[in-house]
């Protein structure tokens, strides 16, 4: 056998060699890799499954009445005219109100709280002011707080605008009414009693005067 034969030989097997060696080493397509797959469409968006609803009740107004009552529906037409009515912040005003006016009342400060009374009430409480002056009778009282409050009802007129909001008050204070000499005719000045009204404020949505009024009171 001549020389290049030979070398040639040589040189198949060397290639023979290195082949079956890479492919112990790399191994084969079919033992490491997966035929690609070809891409399918798009899964459908499962979104559009089912029908979205917007809104829902506003909690400003299911947190203090029922969502489907008239008074949900009344307080939904107030925000209406005015976006930026809050029942809660109204709340938080009327406990404030409550104190101002009703301390104002037994002190007799009427014209201090006069801006805040419908006519009528305030016709009503200066009644009773001016009758206890011409007695001679004072009352002493201190406002110690509010011990529940409660929104039990909501009106709204269509035809004028104008939101009625009926409120439930328990309130502590204390209370003794004095005569000329000072003596304590009623009450004890040091005792705190437990007083409970249901006052009505009403107001005129979407005006520029953001006061309620007071235009009713009970028990």
């Amino acid at each position: 056998m001549n020389s290049p034969i030979l070398q040639l030989l040589v040189l198949a097997g060397i290639a023979v060699f290195l082949i079956l060696r890479l492919r112990s080493v790399l191994g084969t397509r079919e033992g490491f890799e997966k035929t690609p797959v070809p891409k399918s469409d798009p899964a459908p968006d499962r979104r559009n499954d089912f029908e979205v609803i917007e809104g829902g009740p506003d909690p400003d107004i299911a947190d203090h009445v029922p969502a489907d009552s008239p008074a949900a529906e009344a307080l939904a037409k107030m925000k209406a005219i005015e976006p930026g009515f809050s029942v809660s912040e109204f709340l938080s005003g009327a406990r404030g109100a409550y104190e101002m006016i009703l301390m104002g009342f037994e002190r007799g400060e009427m014209e201090d709280i006069k801006p805040f009374l419908s006519h009528e009430v305030y016709e009503s409480f200066a009644f009773v002011v001016n009758d206890r002056d011409a007695k001679g009778l004072s009352v002493e009282s201190d406002f110690v707080g509010v011990k529940e409050l409660q929104l039990v009802d909501a009106e709204f007129d269509d035809a004028t605008n104008e939101g009625e909001l009926t409120v439930r008050f328990v309130g502590q204070l204390t209370f003794a009414v004095r005569d000329r000499a000072g003596e304590v005719i009623e009450g004890d000045p040091k005792a705190v009693k437990t007083q409970r009204d249901v006052w009505t404020f009403a107001r005129a949505m979407g005006t520029n005067d953001p006061n309620w009024q007071l235009v009713a009171t009970g028990e």
